[in-house]
């Protein structure tokens, strides 16, 4: 298990919580312009990435939108990444990631074409809950040993308690939050913030140091307390 999980906060509509979620040790910060309470508007995005370090991945989710159109808003607002979250096609992928620098494309959790994943072309697979924003709860065992865990990236109602347990049960790339870490559907929680990549990172060390993660020192996953879907979609 590598020791550089990255960590990306999704569903950002302000500058301050943008720069909130930098300072705090996100590696990578999620703008949605597909409809949703967290979209947010091209400019508006392009003016808060460009107060943002140059370390940080910008990202923005885009669903089942135009791949010119995809490329000609990445382009001109200078995000790092797109996020495919739609039913885009592997000939669409790769037409989009011949076109950017990076490509996250998000599969429901159980979806077959998983396992199609390289005809994609994209250099991060996304596992998401099976009907995002639909209220189901994302089962980690569909995502288990359907693709190479250095190219995942786990999303799906992770919050502070549950983040750790995502990390050490699935080894993944990278972990995904936005409503999990929020006060309001746009509004992030300082708190949860500091929390949830408090634990994601202790849970990652655990693991590159030892193997497994400490159950004893992890927070509750989702055999405690209640948890809800990656929800970006929802209320």
């Amino acid at each position: 298990m590598r020791d550089d999980l990255i960590v990306k906060i999704c569903g950002l509509t302000t500058e301050a919580d943008a720069l909130l979620a930098v300072g705090l040790g996100a590696d990578a910060v999620g703008f949605i312009l597909a409809p949703s309470p967290r979209q947010i508007a091209p400019v508006v995005a392009g003016d808060i990435v460009k107060r943002l370090p140059h370390d940080v991945l910008t990202v923005g989710v885009f669903r089942d939108e135009a791949p010119s159109r995809v490329v000609e808003i990445a382009n001109t607002v200078g995000f790092g990444a797109v996020q495919l979250h739609g039913r885009e096609t592997a000939e669409e992928c790769r037409w989009i990631r011949a076109r950017v620098a990076c490509t996250i494309k998000a599969f429901p959790a159980g979806d077959r074409t998983i396992g199609r994943f390289a005809e994609f072309g994209a250099d991060y697979l996304l596992v998401d809950g099976e009907s995002p924003g639909s209220g189901n709860v994302f089962d980690w065992r569909l995502a288990e040993g359907v693709v190479d865990p250095a190219t995942m990236i786990v999303s799906g109602g992770l919050h502070p308690g549950n983040v750790a347990d995502a990390v050490a049960h699935l080894r993944p790339r990278g972990v995904d939050v936005a409503s999990g870490v929020e006060s309001s559907p746009g509004t992030k929680d300082p708190q949860k913030l500091r929390a949830f990549i408090r634990h994601a990172r202790e849970a990652a060390a655990a693991v590159a140091a030892t193997g497994t993660a400490d159950d004893d020192d992890a927070p509750p996953g989702p055999g405690g307390e209640p948890w809800t879907p990656y929800d970006w979609m929802g209320a």
